[in-house]
């Protein structure tokens, strides 16, 4: 048996991440969601880790309140530490039995504190307070709390709705300020775009001479963005390429540990578990890390702990895709060479992957090339499967399968005008030459990464086994390298320079 890749509880759903990092430990709290009817409360669950590999599940954390307490669902929040190295968790409290003035139910920001380090926490319900006067009752939400030294006190960061505005574009960073963290006062909005429905999880953290903020939000995309400044003050400015992962990687929030930068968000689960299932809140957790370019701008992919976990190597090799219409590839060893001036081709493994890998391979890609990228769980002749793929002309990389839906019963009914699934496009630069592209698959869930930057998280629900293809489209791309990672049994540690120890695979006749 191996450990799982990416964590869940056993019977629920991690939802939003609250992240607390000391003495080296990742406190990683989470909304426990559970499904079922009647709807149960929701509690902040914790797990533990100090290698972003194996996860200790701790259970209850924060419980939920009773059936007519504010804090019937205990949501999003933040955790902090003072002086005398009390820990302070802030929270939403919320209870659909209770309405604000909206008529909806009432957002409430709460209180608890630990002095035992973090083991148990003692509510302070006179703390509690809600909405100022110009935002809605029924959006006051996420508290993020974090020490101000230049301004000698503390600011809370509030997810938050003005009262009027068009209805779709009153979200708005709302913004107190305390010096004992027990009384708020309400200051000027923190960030007021008047561009959002809303803005979920806000953070904002400092990192060398930048400072960034980062939010969710579900009004043009369902993901997670940031926005970055010279001052905590701003003015915020937008980044060419501003969100962290696609459609299915939400709400992530981020701590540091020397020097690093790690985001912990959710991957979505789908209704039915099947590829056409709409989206649901809550899925299993996913660890990004973020990369500081030295423009300020940040790249995201794997944490090196992750990948370096793959320490068995398997050997692969490739036949072509359609023998009787395509030249034989030249797969007698590394490179593979992938050439098609106006058509297609494939090369196909002969073995089946397993449930759990991680997949590197280089493209070299000639100037011109429509398209290139992986297929998974493909069938032999690379015609059934998932698909990332390349786009260097469209600057883009996304996430596609086939068959796609049938429409009818006519040949062309096959939903031939959807290119891709459309939640799941990553904008990236490709020019001419070599770009590696990731994947680590375990079960259902699947993270692809390009050149260490550019990350697209989703579900492989309906195909649960198959092959590695490689292709090309409209051009040509050579594959300098192809290696497969498995992970050991649980029983053995990661070796760390596991990474390094992945050779490429030759694609042997």
């Amino acid at each position: 048996m191996t450990e799982p890749v990416f964590f869940r509880p056993t019977d629920a759903w991690v939802g939003d991440v609250i992240p607390w990092q000391e003495d080296g430990v990742f406190h990683l709290f989470y909304l426990h969601e559970v499904r079922r009817t009647p709807k149960p409360g929701t509690p902040w669950n914790l797990i533990t880790t100090t290698d972003l590999v194996r996860f200790d599940d701790r259970g209850v954390a924060l419980a939920a309140g009773d059936d007519d307490a504010s804090d019937f669902n205990a949501y999003t929040g933040s955790i902090v530490r003072d002086a005398d190295g009390v820990h302070h968790l802030f929270y939403t409290g919320q209870n659909p039995r209770r309405l604000g003035d909206d008529g909806l139910p009432l957002q409430l920001v709460m209180h608890a504190t630990s002095v035992d380090g973090m083991a148990t926490w003692q509510r302070h319900p006179e703390h509690t307070f809600g909405a100022s006067i110009r935002y809605e009752t029924a959006d006051w939400r996420d508290p993020f709390v974090f020490r101000d030294e230049e301004a000698g006190l503390w600011r809370m960061l509030i997810a938050a709705r003005h009262v009027g505005g068009p209805e779709r574009r009153r979200g708005v960073i709302a913004q107190c300020v305390s010096h004992d963290l027990a009384s708020w006062q309400p200051v000027e909005p923190f960030w007021d775009p008047r561009r959002y429905i809303t803005h979920e999880c806000p953070e904002v953290f400092q990192w060398g001479d930048w400072w960034y903020l980062v939010y969710s939000e579900f009004s043009e995309s369902f993901t997670t963005r940031y926005r970055m400044a010279r001052s905590l003050h701003g003015p915020w400015r937008v980044p060419e390429h501003d969100s962290l992962d696609g459609r299915a990687y939400y709400a992530a929030k981020s701590a540091e540990r020397d020097g690093r930068r790690f985001f912990f968000g959710w991957i979505a689960s789908r209704d039915g578990a099947r590829d056409d299932g709409p989206w649901l809140w809550a899925g299993t957790l996913s660890v990004l890390e973020a990369r500081q370019n030295p423009d300020g701008t940040l790249a995201f992919g794997f944490p090196a702990e992750l990948t370096a976990s793959f320490t068995e190597m398997q050997s692969i090799g490739f036949d072509e895709a359609d023998e009787d219409e395509l030249p034989p590839a030249a797969i007698g060893g590394t490179p593979i060479e992938l050439r098609a001036h106006d058509g297609y081709r494939a090369v196909v493994s002969r073995e089946e992957l397993p449930s759990a890998f991680h997949a590197a391979v280089t493209f070299d890609i000639a100037a011109g090339t429509t398209e290139c990228g992986v297929l998974l769980r493909s069938s032999a002749d690379g015609d059934e499967g998932y698909v990332i793929r390349l786009e260097p002309k469209r600057h883009r990389m996304v996430f596609d399968r086939w068959p796609r839906p049938r429409t009818g019963d006519g040949q062309w009914e096959v939903s031939g005008d959807v290119p891709y699934v459309i939640e799941l496009e990553r904008p990236c630069h490709l020019p001419p030459g070599e770009h590696t592209l990731e994947v680590v698959v375990d079960g259902d869930l699947c993270v692809a990464v390009l050149d260490g930057r550019v990350t697209l998280s989703t579900r492989l629900y309906d195909r649960p086994a198959g092959r590695l293809g490689l292709f090309v489209g409209e051009g040509a791309a050579v594959v300098t390298g192809c290696r497969i990672g498995t992970r050991p049994d649980a029983e053995s540690a990661p070796d760390e320079t596991g990474a390094a120890a992945l050779v490429a695979a030759s694609a042997t006749t």
